[in-house]
């Protein structure tokens, strides 16, 4: 089955299931970058001081060598001067050590930029399983690492090997040779030796982070099914949105039509669009639509404008082009202006021929109401 389930996992990870493996603790990691960083860290502080150390060095040597009258009936002098000694030591060895620690901390950013996570930190008793302690021995990463100990511990060996058998003579010579002269030579010597170890380190962890990132994101793949459960839960249920937008197209269009018994007139085609238009002149500078729908909307426009009152007016390629060119809330365009204003003129002129009781004549509404070129889609489809 885990077989299986690794089989299934050909997804690579997303951004979100990287950021919660960081936040979990779970980075890329190569010991092997790391004890190549601190030796190299380790060398280029010996290499640059040099010369500071092996003459402190010299002193301290010759410090400890150095035995007076007074020292051989003192008991304390012994001791004293291993403390001394032993503090010297420390502090002429702690520029390097101080190096070699900046590099130790510096690794990580490397790799991941760095992390600190209390969830890395927790006690997983799940690793007290001996099944599962059976099954780490001998997986590829056991495998892995058993190698890289291998090549290390053949690297290191061979180093050693080469520096005695190349400079067995030297090393041997510096022996008899005066303290002056020996730490310098001695230093040249190890100098070489951890270049070369540097080198070889360098080589192991230039294999390494390669294998240890390759490792980590395939660690992280995902299966189809996790994938497509990721983007349900970041973009939300395709069905629950439907019906939220459909809810918040209700709620639109209830408002819309709340705005109708307010209009002035609702233009028609007769039966597909409806739009219904204000003008207030001492507050609009043009007319503007209150609500406008096709079909089924249009259909409750009509509705509540003739249980309100309001006219409405048959003018299909006007009412087709104030359906397409203007939006509700929005003032009507211009190019519309003079057909718009021939409708309100009719629509005041029935007013006042209401108002009058029938005194006065009923107007009529213009047999054509003319629609600029390009503004009517009904003429724009048929052409």
């Amino acid at each position: 089955m885990a077989e299986e389930s690794d089989l299934e996992r050909t997804e690579p990870p997303s951004s979100r299931r990287l950021e919660k493996a960081r936040e979990d603790g779970q980075v890329p990691q190569s010991r092997e970058l790391m004890a190549f960083l601190i030796m190299a860290a380790a060398v280029g502080g010996f290499w640059s001081l040099g010369g500071w150390l092996t003459h402190q060095a010299g002193g301290i040597l010759r410090r400890g060598l150095s035995f007076g009258r007074d020292a051989a009936f003192s008991s304390t002098a012994l001791t004293d001067s291993f403390g001394a000694l032993t503090w010297d030591g420390l502090l002429l060895g702690s520029p390097v050590f101080l190096l070699t620690m900046v590099a130790a901390v510096a690794t990580p950013f490397v790799l991941h930029g760095g992390l600190f996570s209390f969830k890395a930190l927790t006690p997983r008793f799940e690793r007290l399983d001996p099944l599962k302690g059976m099954k780490r021995m001998f997986s590829l990463n056991s495998i892995s690492e058993l190698v890289k100990a291998i090549l290390k511990t053949v690297l290191i060996g061979g180093v050693i090997y080469w520096v005695v058998t190349r400079q067995q003579g030297q090393l041997f010579a510096l022996i008899v040779q005066p303290i002056d002269t020996a730490l310098p030579a001695f230093g040249q010597m190890l100098i070489h030796a951890s270049l070369a170890l540097v080198a070889g380190l360098a080589a192991i962890a230039a294999v390494d982070v390669p294998y240890q990132l390759w490792r980590y994101y395939r660690g992280l793949r995902m299966t189809k099914e996790e994938v497509r459960q990721e983007n349900k839960e970041m973009e939300g249920d395709p069905q629950l949105k439907a019906r939220i937008r459909s809810q918040q197209r209700e709620v639109a269009r209830r408002r819309m039509m709340a705005q109708v018994p307010k209009a002035d007139v609702v233009v028609t085609n007769p039966t597909h669009f409806a739009v219904a238009l204000k003008y207030d002149r001492d507050r609009m500078s043009a007319p503007q639509v209150m609500a406008k729908g096709m079909n089924l909307v249009a259909d409750k426009i009509r509705e509540l404008a003739a249980s309100h009152g309001i006219p409405v007016v048959e003018a299909p390629p006007l009412a087709r082009a104030l359906h397409r060119h203007a939006e509700i809330g929005d003032q009507i365009p211009a190019a519309l202006y003079t057909a718009v204003a021939e409708v309100l003129a009719y629509v005041y002129q029935l007013g006042r021929h209401l108002a009058s009781g029938g005194q006065l004549p009923p107007p009529e509404l213009p047999a054509t109401i003319v629609v600029p070129a390009g503004l009517d889609p009904g003429v724009s489809a048929a052409a």
